[in-house]
């Protein structure tokens, strides 16, 4: 049975929010608000930006990449080549600002590995670059990142596998979710038809 590639986006949405994910990746739905429709339109704009070098960097964008031993691909907003150093840094760009969970910082440590599976080189850091703020993050590829990073493509792994949506889990980040309207997350968190069937029938 041939492997199904985990897209890096995925490990991001799944981080976020499993359901959203399962949504996603294994309902196939999919919903646009005014932050996705300009998180699309910026990455437009970066992907399809000509290849250039400055000061003994060359900067690549639209990168497409895919590391078949760990099970994932995707494409890079931008890959920075530190030609003289022998060094790769993947950047990716984020519409908002930087997030309290780790969901862009897997994505990029994905990336990371997909170039170490590709090319044998190490890559010892990466950076996020958020336009809200303007500013640009440098994010450390460590251990500890990495084991995060394999343990959220093992889980994604297995709902691909399973062809489960896990149920919602309704907190604020839901307020910002594209596929709320889809997700009924707060229909969910008033459903009390499991709690009335054990009364009714347990007492």
């Amino acid at each position: 049975m041939r492997q199904r590639l985990i897209p890096l986006s995925a490990l991001q949405h799944y981080v976020f929010c499993p359901r959203q994910c399962g949504l996603i990746h294994n309902e196939q739905q999919w919903a646009d608000n005014y932050l996705t429709a300009h998180g699309t339109q910026l990455h437009e704009r970066v992907d399809h930006g000509a290849p250039e070098t400055r000061k003994g960097i060359r900067y690549e964008r639209g990168v497409a990449v895919c590391a078949p031993i760990l099970g994932i691909t995707g494409k890079l907003d931008l890959l920075e080549c530190h030609t003289k150093a022998h060094m790769y840094v993947p950047v990716e760009y984020k519409r908002g600002r930087p997030k309290v969970d780790d969901s862009d910082k897997v994505q990029l440590c994905a990336q990371a590995l997909c170039i170490e599976e590709m090319t044998g080189a190490q890559v010892t850091f990466g950076a996020l670059w958020y336009w809200q703020t303007r500013k640009r993050l440098d994010v450390s590829i460590d251990d500890a990142l990495r084991q995060t990073t394999l343990t959220v493509i093992a889980n994604v792994s297995a709902l691909f596998n399973s062809g489960d949506t896990p149920a919602p889990i309704f907190s604020k980040a839901c307020k910002a979710c594209s596929l709320k309207d889809l997700c009924y997350p707060e229909l969910f968190k008033q459903d009390q038809s499991n709690q009335y069937l054990k009364q009714l029938f347990y007492g």
